[in-house]
Order: C-alpha cells, then sequence, then structure tokens
C-alpha cells in the first residue's frame, strides 16, 4: 500500500506546476526529484486531474525516470469517465498507459458517496476491480470518500474488499456536518483501515488564517500546523498536499522532518481555530476543479470563490466574473461537488459581492 515510506508527505498530484495550460514537466520533475531525494514515494493521481494531463505528467516526470519498485502510484475509477460496464477496461487501461506503467498500487473508487455508489454497482464496478487484482493489475483496493459516517460504516461492512480509505481530513472540519471527519476516521480505526488524508489545509483555507488565528498561532507556520494536526493520529499513514511548486514541496518537507504529534495544548490550539474559520463563513470550496469539469459554460467557478474569500478575509482580491452571466442554472456542477456547495446560490452572492 505504502511501499518504503520514509515521511507521511504524500504527493497529490492535482495541482501541478503550469505553463498556461499544461503541466510544467521540468518543474514537475524537480519536484519530483525532491521529493523522492528526501524519502517520499508516495504519488496521488486520477484521470480527470488537470483534464487527464496529470497522468501524463507522472509518466514524464517519474515513472521513465525512476524504477518501478522505488514508488508507490494510486490512481482512481472516476464516475463521470464511464457511463456502461463496457466503458470500464478501455478507461483502465488507457490510464496504465498514459501513466506507463503496468500496474497501480492503489485503485480508488473515486469520491465514492452514495449517488456515485449507485452508478459503481449498476456496472459491476466492484466485481471488475477485483477481478484486476486478481489478474495483478492493482496491488491494493481502496476509496475516497465524501459521505456521511453511517454510509462509510456500511460500505465497509458490505465491501470487505477495501484495504484502505482516502477522507478529508482537517482540524476545520472536525465536526463539519458535511464532513464529519473525525467521525469518518474513527470508524476506519474501527475497522483497521489505513487512512490516507486529503485536503489537510482545506484548499489553502487553513494556510491563509484571519489575521485573529493568525496572532493565536504567535509565528507558527499556518500550513505547518495543519499538516502536523493530521500527522498526530496513528491510523493516518500518509498526508497528500497537492504542491505547486518548489518551494511549497520544500516547506512541507520540512513539517515533517523528525514531526512531532501535537500536545494537548496544541489539539486545544486547533479547536479555538476551527470556530475562527467557522465564523468566516466562508465557501468552503477546495478548488478540487470538478465542478469545473463538469460545467457546459465553462465558468470558472473556484477563482470565483476564491475571490470571494479573500473579500470575508478583507483581502484586496479581484476576479473576473463575467462569466457568471454564462449560467444555464443546470445544477451540473453541485451534482460533481464533493463539498456539497450550493453553487448556483453562492455564484449569485459572489457576483453581488465582487462586483
Amino acid at each position: 500500500m505504502f511501499g518504503n515510506l520514509k515521511t507521511k508527505l504524500g504527493f497529490g498530484c492535482m495541482r501541478l506546476p503550469k505553463v498556461g495550460d499544461e503541466v510544467d514537466i521540468e518543474a514537475f520533475s524537480q519536484m519530483v526529484d525532491t521529493y523522492m531525494q528526501a524519502g517520499g514515494n508516495y504519488f496521488d493521481t486520477a484521470h480527470v486531474y488537470h483534464g487527464g494531463r496529470s497522468e501524463i505528467a507522472l509518466r514524464e516526470g517519474l515513472t521513465k525516470r525512476y524504477p518501478r519498485e522505488s514508488y508507490v502510484l494510486t490512481n482512481k475509477l472516476t464516475t463521470i469517465c464511464f457511463e456502461e460496464e463496457k466503458d470500464l477496461a478501455p478507461l483502465f487501461e488507457s490510464q496504465l498507459e498514459a501513466c506507463g506503467v503496468a500496474y497501480f498500487d492503489n485503485y480508488f473508487f473515486h469520491a465514492m458517496r452514495t449517488s456515485y455508489y449507485e452508478k459503481f454497482k449498476r456496472v459491476n464496478a466492484f466485481d471488475f476491480v477485483k477481478q484486476l487484482k486478481a489478474a495483478g493489475k492493482i496491488r491494493h483496493i481502496g476509496m475516497s470518500f465524501h459521505d456521511s459516517p453511517e454510509f462509510l460504516q456500511w460500505v465497509l461492512e458490505n465491501h470487505p474488499e477495501i484495504e484502505l480509505v482516502q477522507l478529508q481530513f482537517n482540524y476545520a472540519d472536525k465536526d463539519n456536518p458535511d464532513v464529519e471527519s473525525l467521525k469518518c476516521y474513527d470508524i476506519c480505526e474501527a475497522f483497521g483501515k489505513p487512512v490516507v488524508v486529503m485536503e489537510p489545509v482545506k484548499g489553502g483555507t487553513l494556510a491563509n488564517l484571519p489575521q485573529e488565528g493568525k496572532d493565536l498561532l504567535q509565528g507558527r507556520n499556518e500550513a505547518a500546523f495543519a499538516l502536523r494536526y493530521c500527522a498526530s493520529f496513528p491510523q493516518i499513514k500518509v498526508v497528500l498536499s497537492g504542491m505547486s511548486d518548489l518551494r511549497q514541496m520544500q516547506e512541507n518537507l520540512d513539517t515533517f522532518v523528525n514531526v512531532q504529534p501535537f500536545t494537548q495544548e496544541e489539539f486545544a490550539l486547533a479547536d479555538e481555530l476551527r470556530m475562527i474559520v467557522r465564523r468566516l463563513e466562508t465557501i468552503p470550496c477546495t478548488s478540487c476543479r470538478y465542478c469545473t469539469d463538469g460545467c457546459p459554460a465553462n465558468i470558472p467557478i473556484p477563482e470565483i470563490f476564491e475571490a470571494y474569500n479573500a473579500r470575508k478575509l478583507r483581502q484586496d482580491y479581484h476576479a473576473d466574473i463575467s462569466a457568471i452571466a454564462q449560467c444555464l442554472d443546470c445544477g451540473a456542477c453541485e451534482g460533481l461537488c464533493p463539498q456539497k456547495i450550493e453553487i448556483r446560490k453562492y455564484l449569485k452572492r459572489a457576483a453581488q459581492v465582487l462586483k
């Protein structure tokens, strides 16, 4: 599942460095080298990341340049990439080819929730993935999860083939009713399932706290504090970070060198910071971009929400809001959002705040 991982930091390949619309392969390769030399080996991607370019970047920056046994590669089965059972095998083979590998170490059911579960079930995806494992094309079966603790427990009870779980987990979402990260963690621990963390800094929100939060931290690095929170839970084996440049990579690696678990005082401080973040009433967008992949009008929803949140933090931030007028009010974006954001409502609110 994790290979010879010497750091809990995992390399999430959803926010890679870019030149225009393309991934900057040279910059990415430098980040890969820095990460591998520091003892990292866990890479996470999906077919939809960067419109398919994340997988290709991994082939050019990692799999062509390093021995296969030196890294762990996780990929995912995403519901928007198939409609029928006959689509599954060609999709999987295209993922292997794009990544330049003969097998994936881990293969996840992507963004598992009740509606997606029904689609996975309808196309016999669970049997398909078990057959991939039997054939040696994947080593371990997992899922990334975006739903209630009750549904998580039901899935783990009914699908013992799932060996590890990726959770949205951070101190701000500890008791967030749309996430309930601590309850989900406790269920994974009860089932003995290793946990991989996504969104440890909540799409950057916890790396850019309001002044009240900065004052409480008394000069401590905000992102490092959020990452250490996640690393303090024993069932969490990997903390993914979607790093976009070498500076972020080095800062995160430094955080995980001899990382120490939280003290009780630090857990209490995290609870105080959570209350501050909650009072902001910002949009809980993590810039995953699933919404833009499904938007027929190509509205840059994450950029608009980022500008809205910056204004709530009293920062001078501007965004082109003209695209909001192109919204078809179709709701496709909301069906894809793992944060369950009422996107259409907040687009209208952002138009008023940012105009």
